[in-house]
């Protein structure tokens, strides 16, 4: 009984509607993360929220599964 949505879990369950909402993919979202200066986790976050104009779930979301993504290498 499971489906697809209910197999997302944690940050990756915002993706959806991040996408939806600022038009572009996460892939884009995370190479922006990753080119960023900034490494430490709500540095980032704050940076998003500031630069990019995302919301703090949003932003939260995707530098949590960039820097766990980069963390498993």
């Amino acid at each position: 009984m499971t489906t697809q949505a209910a197999a997302v879990k944690g940050p990756a369950s915002y993706f959806p509607s991040i996408e939806k909402k600022y038009g572009r993919p996460i892939a884009e979202w995370q190479q922006i993360v990753r080119s960023s200066p900034l490494t430490r986790h709500m540095e980032l976050v704050g940076w998003l929220k500031a630069e990019h104009g995302l919301g703090h779930g949003h932003a939260n979301a995707l530098v949590a599964a960039t820097l766990a993504e980069d963390a498993r290498g």
